[in-house]
């Protein structure tokens, strides 16, 4: 394999940053390492010690590389890092869905992926302009976490909407009622979420049945990662 580049979006690989990230990538999706790279400062240390022996045991390339963590994570402690090939996989059409329609911070996504499947759901959809989700920034906040779940980036939300005929549940003030009041969940239904900063458009209210999280005066919104959670928890522990 070539000397390893600055993660760029247009490189087919990326890189997992951390003892667990790269731990899960190993145990999700083996096939996809290209390498594991550790710190030297990390000799005799538990986790580190598991993950090349985990390496060795898919026959998956271990080298020290201090230089390219620190370059990678952006930090000085950073003691491991699985290098990964990007992948693409389709969502399943008969389980629930989270989509973010133009998320812009990676840490929110990241978080989202984590809660997602934490909380059983395991379709993610992102609509472009995005979170770019194989950044290494959104791979070590969703702890690895994305190797575990099936995630597509679609275009734009129609091509989504052509692919999937489903009840949607657009978070949103516009045409919404209190989340609370949805006391029938389905099977199948998206929860759709807005950008941080400008939320949905208002043509989602049009799109199933728009629904809201109530809160107090204090604030004036939540942050979209903790929104998203509330609104997973609230839909997978109410089924119809």
């Amino acid at each position: 394999m070539p000397s390893l580049e600055p993660y760029k979006a247009e490189l087919d690989y990326s890189y997992a940053p951390g003892i667990f990230p790269s731990m899960e990538c190993l145990l999700s999706r083996p096939s996809i390492v290209r390498r594991v790279l550790v710190h030297s400062a990390a000799a005799g240390r538990e986790g580190v010690g598991k993950l090349i022996a985990l390496a060795e045991e898919h026959h998956i390339r271990v080298e020290e590389a201090d230089r390219a963590l620190a370059r990678i994570s952006g930090k000085e402690n950073c003691y491991a890092a699985a290098v990964f090939g990007k992948f693409s996989d389709a969502l399943d059409a008969g389980k629930p869905h989270v989509v973010l329609h133009h998320p812009g911070d990676s840490g929110n996504v990241g978080t989202i992926l984590r809660t997602a499947l934490g909380l059983g759901i395991s379709d993610v959809a992102l609509i472009r302009p995005c979170v770019d989700v194989f950044d290494p920034r959104t791979v070590r906040a969703s702890m690895g976490s994305l190797f575990q779940l099936r995630v597509k980036v679609y275009d734009d939300f129609d091509e989504y909407m052509k692919e999937y005929d489903r009840q949607m549940y657009p978070f949103m003030l516009d045409a919404s009622v209190p989340m609370g009041t949805i006391k029938e969940v389905p099977e199948v239904y998206s929860l759709v979420f807005g950008n941080e900063g400008s939320g949905l458009p208002k043509e989602f209210a049009t799109f199933g049945q728009p629904v809201r999280i109530e809160s107090n005066d204090k604030v004036d919104s939540l942050n979209l990662a903790i929104a998203a959670g509330i609104g997973i928890y609230y839909f997978t522990r109410n089924p119809g």
